[in-house]
């Protein structure tokens, strides 16, 4: 068993090399949207670009990167509400991690949670749609 000091020190470097990793995982995001958005520029005026863009091999890879910053997007929002100490997140991760079967069914908890988060993103995108035609363009 780890001591209290030595806990809360593996603790600390684990956290800083979160840390770093987080940084470097931003860094790498921003330069890849810097470079598709280069080449969604350049795309409408040069049509073979457009249909290499196009094709399955290049669009895979950005499907796949978009279901994964989905997927974070949606932990971290969750990972938000545990850590500002709001008792009905905290209570929910330790029903659902409590409610756990044997045959590795979903419990119930976990998922109308799931389905209530992705209901909810899904008004707040319709309300930001509704808004924006309302608005003026600049």
């Amino acid at each position: 068993m780890r001591s209290l000091t030595g806990e809360r020190e593996w603790l600390a470097k684990t956290m800083e090399e979160l840390h770093r990793r987080i940084a470097r995982v931003t860094e790498d995001l921003r330069k890849i949207q810097q470079e598709l958005n280069c080449a969604c520029m350049q795309a409408p005026s040069d049509p073979e670009l457009m249909e290499a863009l196009n094709s399955l091999s290049e669009t895979e890879p950005i499907e796949t990167l978009r279901v994964a910053l989905d997927q974070m997007r949606h932990f971290l929002w969750f990972y938000a509400q545990v850590m500002s100490n709001e008792p009905e997140f905290g209570d929910k991760l330790r029903q659902s991690a409590g409610a756990k079967t044997a045959t590795d069914e979903s419990p119930k908890v976990e998922s109308s949670f799931l389905d209530r988060l992705s209901r909810a993103d899904e008004i707040v995108l319709l309300q930001h749609l509704a808004e924006a035609k309302q608005r003026k363009p600049n």
